[in-house]
């Protein structure tokens, strides 16, 4: 085999690969042994078809086609090893010059890792906002916490918003009924716009036991689109009653004793939690500082690869929960093409966060433990609900256990750029990945 590599891009190569006919045997006696397992001829037992008859039966230039598809992706990993070509993604092959008994001739366009020149980690500087936390964002999460203790009681009156109803609903278009358009005995928050457009509005200021009909448009079923005349009955109205602030509630509601020991904890929690906030946010500054200084380029067939499977989670995760794409294009009011724009600008930038956080793992010689790839393996079969094992095997088949070992990497590489990288918060305060480790438990997952 012979081959040569040309510099197509900073992101691109063409490798132009040639094997002569001799070094195909191998791959066409294969192409022979698998076409005799998979034909039936009548006097030959399966696998034990003559060549000269599978040539007879499918013809010469079949054999000569699944030998040189099995030749292809052999020689071009040899020319890869050979070049020492980091590829990116899938190959496209292009046969140039092949005819039975002569040299294969072939051209390989493919991705590569580009060259990376990452800036001293020590100059680079973000600013972070400052840590501040106000009576009102305690006082906030307190009365969350007070609204899953609230109990409802029936009242003698009109509806009003925040109330809970018990009602009925009747659905008639041109005074047909429409298929199950009719329910009885919901619950229902006022003001919560969960139900049908224009229901809360009737609702307010109606009694027990009293309906009115209102119009509404349908979105689903056979009369999607058309309007409907909805007739709701309320059946009871209820009112939230709030427990009130003191130590009961605090006792109630929580390990502690007393209100101020709740809203100490409340006040801890909302620190933790902006801590955190403040990593995040120096992590996201930080890579796109880095990816800019280092001017990554990224490669445009990894893009496509990457947005294409962006967009298949997409309509998989809208399915999942009942709706297509077309239906949330409506509701966002966008078309498939800013979709795309969108997916393919973010797919870019992680994209080239992942080359540069493997340039740092290079550079850095990151590895990756036995124990700090099964502790991931776990977590993401936990999060899967899956054995971990079945999980591993399953990584295995599908070929992509090497992508999560790439994925644990570049978290250290991540991991060790926040260590050397200078934070401060907008008050010129440093902020320490320590202190927030002790802070948060060591919780200060950067990825």
């Amino acid at each position: 085999m012979k081959s040569t590599v040309e510099t197509l891009s900073p992101t691109r190569v063409r490798l132009a690969i040639e094997v002569p006919f001799v070094e195909l045997e191998p791959s066409l006696k294969k192409a022979y042994r698998d076409i005799a397992q998979q034909i039936n001829v009548p006097g030959f037992r399966r696998g034990k078809v003559p060549a000269v008859v599978i040539d007879q039966r499918l013809g010469r230039g079949t054999v000569l086609n699944e030998a040189v598809q099995n030749a292809i992706p052999e020689n071009f990993l040899a020319a890869v090893r050979e070049h020492d070509v980091k590829t990116l993604g899938r190959p496209e092959v292009e046969i140039t010059e092949f005819s039975d008994g002569d040299t294969l001739k072939f051209t390989a366009e493919v991705d590569v890792r580009p060259q990376i020149t990452v800036p001293d980690l020590s100059t680079v500087e973000v600013t972070v906002d400052e840590l501040q936390i106000d009576d009102s964002e305690v006082d906030t999460q307190v009365s969350n916490l007070r609204e899953r203790f609230a109990t409802l009681k029936t009242v003698e009156r009109p509806a009003r918003e925040g109330d809970y109803v018990q009602i009925d609903l009747a659905a008639t278009v041109d005074g047909e009924a429409v298929p199950g358009g009719s329910a009885t005995n919901i619950s229902h928050e006022v003001g919560s716009k969960q139900l049908l457009p224009g229901l809360d509005e009737v609702l307010v200021g109606l009694s027990a036991g009293e309906s009115k009909t209102f119009v509404t448009q349908l979105v689903g079923g056979e009369f999607a689109g058309r309007d409907a005349d909805v007739s709701v009955t309320v059946r009871t109205v209820k009112e939230k009653e709030l427990p009130a602030l003191d130590d009961e509630f605090a006792q109630l509601a929580s390990e502690f004793d007393t209100l101020e020991e709740l809203r100490d904890d409340v006040r801890e929690r909302i620190t933790r939690s902006k801590r955190l906030e403040q990593i995040y946010a120096a992590r996201d500054k930080a890579l796109e500082q880095l990816v800019a200084a280092a001017e990554v380029p990224a490669p445009e067939g990894v893009v496509r690869d990457e947005v294409k499977h962006r967009k298949q989670a997409m309509v998989d995760q809208l399915e999942r929960i009942g709706t297509s794409l077309e239906e949330y294009l409506s509701t966002e009011g966008k078309t498939e093409e800013q979709i795309d724009a969108e997916l393919t600008e973010a797919a870019t930038q992680g994209v080239k966060i992942q080359l540069l956080l493997d340039t740092v793992a290079d550079a850095e010689e990151v590895q990756v433990t036995d124990d700090e790839f099964g502790h991931e393996i776990v977590h993401r079969a936990r999060h899967a609900a899956m054995p971990a094992q079945q999980y591993y095997d399953q990584l295995v088949r599908a070929g992509t256990a090497v992508a999560v070992y790439g994925d644990v990497r570049r978290g250290k590489a991540l991991a060790l750029i926040m260590e050397r990288i200078k934070i401060t918060d907008s008050a010129g305060n440093p902020v320490s990945l320590e202190e927030i480790r002790k802070a948060t438990g060591g919780n200060d997952q950067e990825s």
